[in-house]
């Protein structure tokens, strides 16, 4: 297949990039390169992948590098939690109108298929029984409870306590920042996308995604790089609330498999989403020990501060991916954070933004008459 992959140079599209090469995909990148981001092309980039320099909402550019194309792996996106009123426009310029004008420009060059990566952060909270209402979706949490440490969610109905359970991917969708709202656009314009086209659109809805190449030390960088970082400096890793907080974390690795897998599946005119998780959930703080131990570091630090938007627990259910993809996460979380404990991070930014015209590799000069 000849495969575009968006994003390309980033943590996660890097690993689908090296999956698809691997099974013998034809490859080509397409990254902004942005200065908060990148300083050039990584050194991890690929010799035998083209890397192409531009926006993802630069139309004629898309009708260009999308000419052949069988299917787009679409990675590029603003991330981070987006909290504050001015991240609004950001995350909608970019994640909203940059997926826009690609759908657009894919279905002028009748690209038949799209996988398109989605988040966790769709569902808001994750899934909750009440002992007395059944399957309820609390509220956001409130600063006043938060600050009295009080983190787990309550029953709207009755205010009873809660039990986590698996959220599905036909849970209602409650995006709680401007990113995850982003998310939700960017799954609705496929749909319409694939609907209108007759094209198979496939959002694959990561988890806590970990490995090598993870931004360090920027406002993008996950939780486990964060604690890397503050580890690898001698400091314990700030755990906040009490550490219970319940993920799945998911290796890159394994997130660019179910890329490839998802690549070969779809259903024409149809999208269809599938949570890509372990489906071994573990808490904040069991995380922040297990990189501790690794290091032979100290012991993380539980401190009870809180960010508001975050959310308490989400554990998924891989078991769509499993049954209909063959999806199946093969890295164990101990011997997962053993090695991400010394993996390569990719370091923050401090150049000047390349331009927009660059290519890697770069253009061969013309034979000589």
């Amino acid at each position: 297949m000849r495969i575009l992959v968006t994003g390309a140079a980033g943590f996660i599209g890097s690993h689908v990039v090296d999956a698809a090469l691997a099974a013998g995909h034809e490859v080509t990148g397409l990254d902004s390169l942005e200065a908060t981001t990148h300083d050039a092309r990584p050194g991890y980039w690929p010799d035998d992948a083209e890397l192409l320099v531009g926006d993802i909402r630069d139309a004629s550019l898309l009708r260009r590098v999308l000419e052949g194309v069988d299917v787009v792996c679409h990675q590029a996106a603003m991330v981070g939690l987006g909290t504050g009123l001015p991240d609004l426009p950001a995350y909608s310029d970019v994640n909203v109108t940059g997926t826009a004008v690609l759908l657009e420009a894919m279905g002028r060059r009748q690209v038949p298929r799209l996988v398109l990566a989605s988040s966790m952060v769709v569902y808001g909270e994750g899934g909750y029984t009440c002992p007395a209402h059944a399957r309820v979706q609390p509220p956001a949490r409130s600063r006043d409870d938060l600050a009295r440490g009080m983190f787990e969610p309550r029953c709207p109905y009755c205010g009873a306590g809660l039990r986590t359970v698996p959220v599905t991917e036909d849970a209602p969708l409650d995006p709680r920042s401007a990113y995850a709202v982003s998310k939700v656009a960017q799954e609705q314009m496929a749909a319409v996308w694939a609907g209108l086209t007759g094209g198979s659109a496939m959002a694959l809805r990561y988890h806590n995604v970990y490995g090598p190449r993870m931004p360090r030390d920027t406002p993008y960088s996950g939780v486990a790089a964060i604690f890397r970082s503050a580890l690898e400096a001698g400091r314990a890793p700030r755990v906040f609330e009490d550490g219970a907080q319940q993920r799945d974390f998911v290796h890159a690795e394994d997130v660019a498999a179910a890329n490839l897998l998802a690549m070969a599946a779809g259903r024409p005119g149809h999208l269809r989403a599938y949570n890509i998780a372990s489906g071994e959930p573990h808490t904040i703080g069991q995380m922040a020990a297990a990189l501790a131990r690794a290091l032979g570091a100290p012991e993380p630090e539980v401190t009870g501060e809180f960010r508001l938007g975050d959310v308490r627990h989400i554990v998924a259910s891989p078991a769509r991916a499993r049954s209909e993809l063959g999806f199946l996460a093969q890295t164990r979380f101990g011997s997962g954070m053993a090695r991400f404990a010394r993996a390569p991070l990719r370091e923050p930014a401090r150049g000047e933004r390349p331009g927009l015209s660059a290519r890697w590799p770069p253009a061969q000069p013309p034979a000589a008459a």
